[in-house]
């Protein structure tokens, strides 16, 4: 067991200046958010949306290759929860996976009736792609690969006409307020924001409320090269986390294969080259021209992400070459226009042209499987916490998330919350005083704290480079804010998520799905079939190992 080195309990945050009160509040504005909100709507009589920038600056907006569901003839949802269960590596729920997939078709119909413009063919039929680990065209896309965009266009249209639904932008969600009910069980009752600038709501407030929704995205900026907007510090998985509730899963961080590679200097969120442009053709070659996915797997350049990113990193490690090409080439110009016109102009604005170039790629952090553990209707084990989204473990994606199901997981279960969340709403409880110890580590450890996670946490983990990640996060945590901002929130917020990560990925001595690890290149279910759970007690964690069965058929 990795020594646990001691975090904030809380964050070191002034008191509230202001105060409001709502029945339940959404914290984040994607499609997950967005959809609780909408369905929640005329259920409770004040809901209140929070969002750390404004509405579409979270990930749905950069989503590029579409939304999964068996929607295309010949296509079943038995089908679609067999490539789903492949790609979780035997890390599903299998029971969450069904619930994906046979509630998906209906809820992306409700999406389309809302007024999203997904794409269709010649004949009026909903055009639809394939994408990897998926052995039918089930894909979904608006605007060629502006598939999250259009999608978020639509909610916050949907959103603007509802003007009973309180928007705050601007807001970040410090900490949950805790209270006992009247058996004297601890649950939420409310949460403090930093608001900049929003009226008579500036700096941190209180929101008093009955329940909080947690769909604030996941934790892309722990790494140094990620596919994730700016926002994305795991602010609400470690906001949870020092509240009681529990983390699932955190080892298993998804690297996209294709991510366009800028230089060895690069940081931050870098240009995604989507998986539906292997899914119309393209393939990965090395500098000498060859194919290097084909012998690999059945599905060759469509092969789930977690074999293409392994693969890539092995053939970067044998040439001590920073990147391998995509070649879409043979797609020819018009192709690119119209189906990945948002691509083409972002790779061309980096000096590449794909009608005429390879595209330099190498993998980068792209979506946490893990998260907030919720049940199959998005409760934690927080009373009147829940979590849906990419901030939550639902248990659909296991080690490994296939392809556009990240869009439907917070459509479905944002559905599902609003089916339960109104009858549930517990009684209004009264913050107790909070006994945990509030500490903030300073900003400017942000940069080392990356870098470390990067390098030793990454694509490819060992003991030896977990124990030094686990040395430089113990230094940094001694690094206390001499001021109390928002990158030192950000900051500590990175580094809580970042320890309980590292350590997960410590005791899982095993490659599984998008955890590989070098000393233990073997997939092992004997010993380590089931889920590490993270808890926090006023800074300290505790992780422990809850055995599950395989979920995949004994696939590997």
């Amino acid at each position: 067991m990795p020594e646990q080195l001691r975090l904030p309990g809380r964050l070191t945050a002034p008191d509230p200046g202001w105060t409001t009160r709502a029945d339940v509040v959404i914290v984040g504005s994607g499609i997950a958010g967005l959809t609780a909100a909408l369905r929640l709507r005329g259920q409770v009589d004040k809901i209140l949306v929070v969002t750390k920038d404004v509405l579409n600056a979270g990930s749905t907006q950069w989503a590029q290759g579409g939304i999964a569901a068996a929607l295309g003839p010949g296509d079943t949802p038995e089908q679609h929860e067999a490539d789903t269960l492949v790609a979780g590596a035997g890390a599903c729920d299998r029971d969450a996976v069904r619930v994906l997939v046979n509630e998906g078709p209906e809820a992306v119909r409700e999406l389309i009736a809302l007024g999203t413009n997904f794409d269709h063919t010649a004949d009026g039929e909903l055009s639809l792609t394939r994408e990897g680990g998926h052995h039918r065209d089930r894909i979904a896309h608006a605007g060629g690969d502006a598939t999250g965009a259009e999608i978020q266009r639509a909610l916050i249209a949907a959103i603007e006409a509802a003007p009973d639904i309180e928007v705050i932008q601007h807001a970040l969600a410090v900490d949950l307020l805790l209270g006992p009910d009247e058996t004297g069980t601890t649950g939420v009752a409310g949460l403090t924001l930093h608001v900049i600038g929003e009226g008579e709501r500036d700096g941190v407030g209180a929101v008093r409320c009955r329940a909080v929704v947690l769909a604030s995205g996941g934790l892309g900026q722990v790494f140094s090269q990620t596919t994730n907007p700016a926002v994305t510090t795991g602010d609400g998985m470690a906001l949870a986390l020092r509240a009681g509730a529990t983390l699932r899963d955190l080892e298993f961080v998804q690297f996209h294969p294709t991510v366009m590679y800028l230089g060895p200097e690069s940081r931050g969120q870098q240009p995604l080259i989507s998986e539906a442009v292997r899914g119309e053709g393209a393939f990965l070659v090395d500098d000498d021209g060859n194919r290097i996915m084909q012998g690999v797997h059945e599905l060759a350049d469509l092969a789930p992400r977690d074999v293409v990113a392994k693969t890539i990193m092995k053939r970067m490690l044998e040439t001590g070459r920073p990147h391998m090409w995509l070649d879409a080439r043979h797609l020819g110009a018009e192709f690119w226009e119209r189906r990945f016109p948002t691509i083409l102009a972002t790779a061309r604005s980096y000096g590449i042209d794909p009608v005429t170039q390879l595209i330099p790629v190498a993998p980068a952090c792209h979506y946490a499987s893990g998260g907030v553990r919720t049940d199959l209707l998005g409760r934690t084990d927080l009373p009147g916490l829940y979590a849906t989204g990419e901030v939550a473990c639902s248990g659909v994606h296991g080690a490994n998330r296939l392809a556009s199901n990240s869009l439907l997981e917070g459509l479905v279960f944002s559905r599902r919350i609003a089916e339960v969340l109104p009858a549930e709403l517990p009684a209004w409880r009264e913050p107790g005083a909070d006994r945990r110890t509030a500490g903030l580590v300073a900003g400017d450890v942000r940069r080392e704290l990356q870098e470390t996670m990067s390098s030793r946490v990454g694509v490819l983990r060992s003991a030896p480079g977990l124990a030094e990640a686990g040395v430089v996060l113990d230094k940094l945590a001694g690094h206390a804010a001499e001021t109390v901002d928002q990158a030192s929130w950000e900051a500590t917020n990175l580094l809580t998520i970042s320890a309980a990560l590292a350590d997960a990925a410590a005791l899982r001595q095993e490659t599984r799905g998008s955890h590989w690890r070098e000393d233990f290149p073997e997939r092992d279910d004997a010993h380590w079939a089931g889920h590490f759970d993270v808890r926090m007690d006023d800074g300290a964690t505790t992780v422990t190992f809850a055995p599950a069965p395989a979920t995949d058929g004994g696939l590997a």
